[in-house]
């Protein structure tokens, strides 16, 4: 398939396939490989194919399958420095790496990726843009807050997947405890419907064929309210935008470029 499609996106694990004419990579492996085949197979994409992983942090969500489909598969894994020390140190082993460094852009085979950072709990994270030819897709989620160097890096693109994690009415009236509200609701934790509704008016353009929702919290916000509220919100600017949920539980949206 020469395209994208989130397999999974949430708390619970993350993983997107993207296709080019000349390489098949995923970003992110936050699920179990045998979930990953199983979607792969959905998109008729078999794991074999694949040629990399590219990583955006080293939180558990996103790289606790790369045990098996890197270490024992063998596929490289491309990432920063210190995501790729936090990588080791989680699994006490080293894979085999592809280093790249953050805000500069590298060619992966037909690929133009461009790593930026975002703020978020870690250590170094990053979100991309990727471009294939004169099409630019923009993958951003896991942060607290928009930056300028966010607004701009996701400007122009054809396809957007875009963090929109929590209803903040909700997180305040969840039973969790205090300390995870901070966390969610702070400058490093993750965006609001309400921060991304206000990204995707900054960003939008009439290019822009497709826009996926991510990392959507199943405590604290549901596809009905991240809908309504960031829907209600372009609505006020006068503006329309295709846009779909990125699932944890079952592939999503696929989007072909070809």
């Amino acid at each position: 398939m020469i395209g994208y499609c989130p397999l999974a996106s949430g708390s619970k694990g993350n993983c997107i396939y993207v296709g080019t004419p000349h390489c098949k990579i995923l970003i992110d492996a936050g699920i179990s490989t045998r979930q990953i085949k199983l979607k792969l197979a959905e998109i008729n994409v078999d794991i074999s194919e694949i040629d990399a992983i590219l990583i955006t942090h080293d939180h558990a969500d996103h790289i606790q399958g790369l045990k098996v489909i890197s270490y024992n598969l063998g596929i490289p894994i491309l990432a920063n420095t210190e995501t790729a020390k936090g990588i080791v140190n989680h699994f006490h082993a080293v894979p085999k790496f592809k280093i790249f460094s953050t805000g500069e852009t590298f060619s992966y085979s037909d690929l133009e990726i461009h790593p930026f950072s975002i703020q978020h709990d870690t250590v170094d994270p990053v979100a991309f843009t990727l471009r294939l030819d004169d099409i630019k897709l923009g993958i951003c989620a896991d942060l607290g807050f928009v930056t300028r160097l966010v607004q701009n890096h996701l400007q122009d693109c054809d396809y957007l997947y875009i963090e929109s994690n929590h209803q903040p009415s909700m997180v305040h009236s969840c039973a969790r405890p205090m300390v995870y509200k901070q966390r969610v609701l702070g400058r490093s934790g993750h965006l609001s419907n309400e921060a991304c509704g206000q990204l995707l008016t900054q960003v939008a353009h009439s290019g822009l064929k497709h826009v996926h929702l991510a990392h959507l919290s199943s405590e604290c916000n549901s596809p009905e309210v991240a809908l309504k509220t960031i829907n209600s919100m372009l609505s006020e600017k006068n503006m329309q935008l295709d846009l779909s949920i990125a699932h944890q539980d079952r592939v999503s949206k696929s989007i072909k470029f070809l």
